[in-house]
């Protein structure tokens, strides 16, 4: 879909670039109080950094990841998606 991510990177603790399908580029900006839960491991910066892309979706170990189409969508609409 045009919505798959082909490639995601850190750029700075909680922030990373994205690349979707159709070429659409963006931010994606994680405050700390989204992360609750199963995310909250993000936190820590060693397991923020293992980032990666599979499957069409921004993906950490443990099976996190975000739903790409929300982030295309947001994306698309204001360059950023900020996840509060």
């Amino acid at each position: 879909m045009y919505w798959d991510v082909v490639e995601a990177r850190v750029v700075d603790h909680l922030e990373f670039m994205v690349t979707f399908a159709d070429g659409l580029t963006g931010r994606v900006r994680m405050l700390p109080s989204h992360l609750r839960g199963v995310f909250e491991k993000l936190q820590e910066p060693a397991v923020f950094s293992q980032l990666s892309v599979v499957d069409g979706f921004v993906s950490w170990p443990g099976e996190l990841d975000l739903a790409p189409d929300a982030m295309y969508d947001e994306i698309k609409q204001n360059g950023v998606w900020v996840l509060s």
